[in-house]
């Protein structure tokens, strides 16, 4: 038996179910928007607010009903979740580069380094994060370019404490006091000996994040401020359904649980990495 196999056949099912779904969310991401396409442009008055399963005009089913427009729901959920896993997987790329790099100069060579970073990371954590992210996107206007910025300067400060936190704990082992007295530079011990100590920790709050900005981003496209009316968003979505609520209750319902869903997955993904990153913990079923 194979490493990998042995890790997954230790994985409860709530792993397995997690990994799935996640999984299942990607390709759906990747491929549905070519299989079923979504034109905003495109409007169908006499298939508006058709339920669940209904026939189309042109003889499809709208498994997951029509909007106001007649759009339908399936073409939507799917380009939203592209437009989700996008900036999320974008947002923690360009975030937990930068902390990245931030959190191991600042654990690394601590003094006035850390100082500084510190300080400007504990000023914007004072800020919601959140709140944060709707002023910037309401300054540079909805795109989808804005809000990975927008989101990206709410984020970094997370990954730097967690790769300044595990670069503390590794700059003074015995391993790099020995590189360093065998005369290896500063930049030669920072790539070779404290960044492979703070990778599993930096995944883990990695794949936490995606589900995070997954959210934000919804929240930015409910409110207005995030991609622009041409692209599908579930927070987009779920906004334009809560006036139909009472009569047409799928048009919200349909996004929001495949957010919900997809969240709780990289939720449970994350607390999985966490454990098997940790060699003293014990995966329960």
């Amino acid at each position: 038996m194979t490493l990998d196999t042995a890790v997954l056949r230790r994985l409860p099912l709530r792993g397995r179910l997690a990994i799935g779904t996640v999984l299942l969310f990607a390709v759906a991401g990747v491929v549905g928007p070519v299989l079923v396409p979504f034109d905003a442009a495109v409007t169908s008055p006499q298939d508006r607010l058709l339920p669940p399963g209904s026939r189309l005009s042109d003889g499809a089913v709208a498994w997951f009903g029509t909007d106001q427009v007649g759009q339908d729901l399936v073409a939507e959920v799917l380009s939203g979740m592209r437009t989700s896993l996008t900036v999320a997987l974008v947002t923690v790329l360009v975030g937990g580069s930068i902390g990245l790099l931030l959190g191991l100069l600042s654990g690394y060579f601590g003094s006035w380094v850390d100082g500084i970073i510190s300080r400007v990371g504990d000023i914007q954590l004072a800020f919601p994060s959140l709140l944060l992210a709707i002023l910037l996107a309401g300054v540079l206007g909805p795109s989808m370019v804005n809000v990975i910025i927008a989101l990206a300067v709410t984020r970094w400060v997370i990954f730097a404490r967690v790769v300044r936190g595990s670069a503390l704990s590794v700059r003074h082992r015995e391993f790099v006091d020995s590189a360093r007295v065998l005369g290896a530079s500063n930049g030669r011990i920072l790539i070779h000996y404290i960044l492979p100590s703070c990778l599993p920790p930096l995944l883990v709050a990695a794949t936490v994040q995606v589900g995070l900005t997954m959210v934000a981003e919804a929240s930015l496209s409910f409110l207005g401020l995030g991609v622009p009316t041409t692209q599908a968003s579930w927070g987009a979505t779920i906004a334009q359904g809560r006036d139909y609520l009472a009569s047409a209750w799928w048009i919200a319902a349909a996004p929001g649980l495949a957010l919900a869903l997809v969240v709780v997955s990289i939720g449970v993904l994350g607390d999985l990495l966490r454990d098997l990153s940790d060699p003293m913990t014990e995966l329960s079923a």
